[in-house]
């Protein structure tokens, strides 16, 4: 490792701490080592320009944004709502088996936690909060770990990410999350029973099997969605990129045609907010492509996998100490810088242990998604404080059981990889 290449990490380092957005650190520090370095600057735009152009993947985050934003429009956030409630509503525990079940419903529109958070999570916060039946701490902090499942479940937007940094299959990584979506929503509802018995938190109304059977008719066209875009991909008949093309017409569709959920301002706002957000995203890209560039000169993946096969190490060994180290780094930094900076590092030690990329990807996304809602630090934490105006120190108080519910989950993952191949392997993946 260069001098040059420390100053560059001090430099990004110093940066992020000063709350400059992430993207921009990245391309600051990154130039910065360049010049250390005496290399022509046209390295950068070379870096950047030939990243963007050597994967269409890249048009699909864009899209999933849009077409995430049109779903959760409107009516449709109602009918998925009014789905959950009598599905699970007279369960112990209520509303709060709602919140992990709508989070795993809307995962299927989302894609993205923070959007999950803070907008269906704010409507079931304050439904739980009504006549005091939820204390306000617990109700933000269940929102805020039930919100992880949104990244894991497919489409999911963290996954394309790793699928760029580690040249893995989109598709594989989307069904890989299948299964694992599924456990931490299990597990987070049986906890949710367990703290309802003990703090006596009330039911809801049982629904009739007419009234489930008519919800389940309201709600069916935003529950295909999902299904739609895996049968496409692994039907041969759209590529991901494709996949979250059709994705946006559905949801437009749906939530102008059908349900006529948006007018014309709805859809304009909806427009502008998914521009803002996917400009953030490219931000992020480039100064990810850049830093790539700058590690590539460093050879630090092919050092750190030479230093990995000289070690007597386990896969499962070295899965626990990396699955730490993710952790702590999902404290601090965003998923997606983890996604695109870290994980390049490290994809080729995994491959000299026979480590199989998709089940490395699809824990490292879990990871990641448990580092948002970790303290000090865990974003969700402030996202779901803020949004509804919460104590911090309420949430954060509530959520260590959460927290330790989806750690289990994850070290669950990583000693059974079967458990997130399974499905993969139905549709003909074959693991290393």
């Amino acid at each position: 490792m260069s001098g040059e290449f420390i100053v560059m990490l001090g430099l990004l380092v110093a940066l992020a701490l000063m709350g400059v957005p992430i993207g921009l650190t990245l391309i600051c520090s990154s130039i910065a080592y360049i010049h250390m370095r005496g290399l022509p600057l046209t390295a950068v735009t070379d870096s950047i320009m030939q990243g963007f152009s050597s994967n269409y993947i890249f048009l699909a985050i864009p899209l999933f944004i849009l077409a995430a934003r049109i779903m959760n429009a409107g009516s449709i956030t109602d009918r998925m709502l009014d789905f959950a409630i009598g599905a699970v509503g007279h369960m112990r525990g209520g509303l709060s088996q709602v919140n992990v079940l709508s989070s795993l419903i809307f995962s299927g529109m989302s894609g993205s936690a923070t959007a999950d958070a803070a907008g269906v999570g704010s409507v079931l916060v304050r439904m739980m909060r009504e006549r005091n039946r939820y204390p306000g701490g617990y109700a933000g902090a269940l929102t805020a770990a039930s919100s992880v499942i949104g990244p894991i479940f497919p489409p999911s937007i963290p996954m394309i990410y790793y699928a760029i940094s580690a040249n893995a299959s989109v598709g594989s990584l989307f069904l890989g999350g299948v299964v694992p979506a599924l456990i931490i929503a299990g597990m987070l509802m049986a906890l949710c029973y367990v703290i309802a018995i003990f703090r006596g938190f009330p039911t809801e109304e049982k629904a009739s099997p007419a009234q489930r059977l008519l919800l389940a008719r309201r709600a069916i066209l935003p529950l295909l969605t999902p299904a739609i875009l895996l049968g496409g991909i692994y039907s041969g008949i759209m590529t991901p990129t494709e996949a979250a093309a059709v994705a946006v017409a559905y949801a437009g569709v749906v939530s102008l045609v059908i349900f006529r959920a948006m007018g014309a301002r709805e859809t304009w706002q909806v427009l502008v907010d998914s521009a803002e957000k996917s400009a953030v995203v490219v931000m992020i890209l480039a100064g990810a492509f850049l830093f790539g560039y700058v590690v590539a000169i460093e050879r630090l993946p092919n050092t750190l996998a030479a230093w990995v096969g000289g070690w007597d190490m386990s896969p499962t060994t070295f899965l626990l100490m990396i699955n730490l180290m993710f952790l702590g780094l999902g404290m601090f930094l965003p998923a997606a810088t983890i996604l695109l900076v870290i994980v390049p590092v490290v994809v080729p030690a995994t491959l000299t242990l026979g480590i199989d990329p998709i089940h490395f990807g699809v824990i490292i996304v879990i990871n990641t998604m448990i580092g948002l809602v970790t303290p000090p630090y865990g974003v969700l934490i402030f996202v779901v404080s803020a949004v509804n105006r919460l104590p911090t120190w309420d949430v954060i108080r509530e959520i260590l059981p959460f927290i330790a519910m989806l750690i289990a989950s994850l070290v669950l993952l990583v000693l059974f990889p079967e458990l997130v191949l399974f499905v993969p392997e139905q549709f003909g993946y074959r693991p290393i």
